[in-house]
């Protein structure tokens, strides 16, 4: 016998199957991970759609199935549509801001007829990937973000609001309902580690509906029924298609090819394999795109692959795609599990807003720390960020700044994220051709000169 038959290709970690008793916890503790986001931008949604209970329950079961699904295509890979990494799927935060912007304005169908716009959009352009993603640079995703995180902070602020009272006020109880669940998910943040910590504004919301049942400040109704917890397919009837309301949308699809970018090379990093964004980047994206047609159909935002499990990887030393899969599987059941759903459908608004208020500030920061990035302090870039943040906040501090103008009109530059984030790709694009026209400049005049 030879060497050569005696030799066999190491397994790369990324690739390494566990035993089951080792794979069930590892997986259930992704899902513990990242299952916060899935339940608060499902109530967020609900309560923000005025959904009862029940389609709320709905709702949640297909956000959870979606995920899991979400999770086994990155995993595992299907014909050149996920990556095989240890990746996890999450409605979006900012994605579901959009959604619900798109449907107060718009309609819900409006708002489901762009989720699928847009994941058209996300399959078209994958061919053009290398020319599109320079235009999203961390300067443009950093105000996008932030802007997105601000106008939101809005929303969060009018579930906890709800019906005003007779003198015109909010009602007291709500704003200190929404105040202690910030307060315990502060407090838990600061006291938990780990995976824990990750859970913290789950634990915040259960702790901020407990706190409403016993004190009286709010009530908890859990939605009626019993069974498997179905998703409803098309539940709020059939899409309505409308470019100009899908813009914020649109443009967000755009821009998560720069984030999909980064968390592909940093999941290749964190496995040990070689990076290869060309090859790898175009699966995720067609995996994202796949799963929002369906979370479109399902009454979802867009689905979006999610870096965020990378740390417990870091932290157990587990490389294994199988790991997520295996979180992927449990999502599904989890989801399908009628007493689950319609329990969490019980928790009350202001405990919502609560939780949403704490998810949207950490949106905010986050395009704050992108910004950081990008060097804001130099002349250009600190130029472009400020009026594309003026912009973009105009709408948001003076709402009727433009009821005058044309419908049109009104739909891009009414919506913070799409005036800004359009300002900041046209203007870094405007100063990076003045940049590179005055470089080459000297060497035009050195070459005529004689010696």
């Amino acid at each position: 016998m030879t060497t050569a038959d005696t030799t066999c290709d190491p397994v790369r970690p990324v690739d390494e199957r566990l035993s089951t008793a080792r794979l069930a916890p590892l997986s259930a503790q992704h899902v513990l991970a990242m299952v916060a986001a899935p339940v608060s931008t499902t109530f967020l949604t609900g309560q923000a759609l005025g959904l009862d209970a029940g389609s709320t329950a709905s709702l949640l079961s297909a956000t959870l199935v979606l995920c899991g699904v979400g999770a086994l295509l990155q995993s595992l890979g299907v014909r050149g549509i996920g990556a095989r990494l240890p990746f996890v799927m999450l409605p979006g935060g900012a994605a579901t801001a959009l959604f619900i912007q798109i449907a107060k304005d718009h309609g819900p169908a409006t708002a489901t007829g762009s989720v699928l716009l847009a994941a058209a959009l996300l399959f078209a352009i994958l061919p053009f990937y290398a020319r599109i993603v320079r235009f999203f640079p961390p300067l443009v995703m950093g105000t996008a973000v932030l802007l997105i995180g601000i106008a939101m902070i809005r929303v969060a602020a009018q579930l906890i609001t709800g019906p005003r009272t007779a003198a015109g006020y909010a009602a007291p109880s709500a704003v200190s309902l929404a105040a202690v669940t910030i307060g315990v998910t502060v407090l838990l943040l600061f006291l938990l580690r780990g995976v824990w910590r990750q859970t913290a504004v789950l634990l915040g919301m259960g702790a901020g509906t407990l706190i409403a049942v016993t004190t009286g400040l709010g009530s908890f109704t859990p939605a009626p029924g019993s069974g498997l917890a179905l998703p409803h397919l098309l539940p709020y009837g059939a899409p309505q298609f409308n470019v100009l309301a899908a813009l914020p949308l649109l443009i967000f699809s755009l821009t998560t090819l720069a984030e999909i970018t980064g968390q592909t090379v940093l999941n290749s990093e964190t496995v040990g394999n070689e990076s290869d964004p060309g090859r790898d980047v175009p699966r995720v994206a067609r995996a994202d795109a796949l799963v929002s047609v369906l979370g479109g159909l399902f009454g979802t935002s867009l689905m979006v692959t999610s870096a965020e499990n990378i740390g417990i990887g870091r932290i157990t030393g587990v490389r294994s795609r199988y790991v997520t899969a295996g979180a992927g599987v449990l999502l599904v059941v989890v989801g399908l599990l009628a007493p689950l759903t319609r329990l969490l459908a019980g928790i009350p608004a202001p405990v919502v807003g609560g939780s949403a208020l704490v998810i949207y500030g950490i949106i905010a920061v986050m395009g704050v720390d992108m910004l950081t990035r990008a060097d804001p302090g130099e002349k250009t870039n600190s130029t472009v960020i400020a009026l594309a943040l003026t912009v973009g906040l105009l709408p948001v501090v003076a709402p009727d700044v433009y009821q005058g103008f044309p419908g049109w009109a009104r739909t891009i530059l009414g919506s913070a994220v799409v005036a800004g984030t359009l300002t900041a790709v046209l203007l870094h694009a405007l100063f990076r051709r003045r940049a590179r026209e005055a470089d080459a400049t000297p060497e035009r005049s050195t070459a005529v000169r004689p010696d």
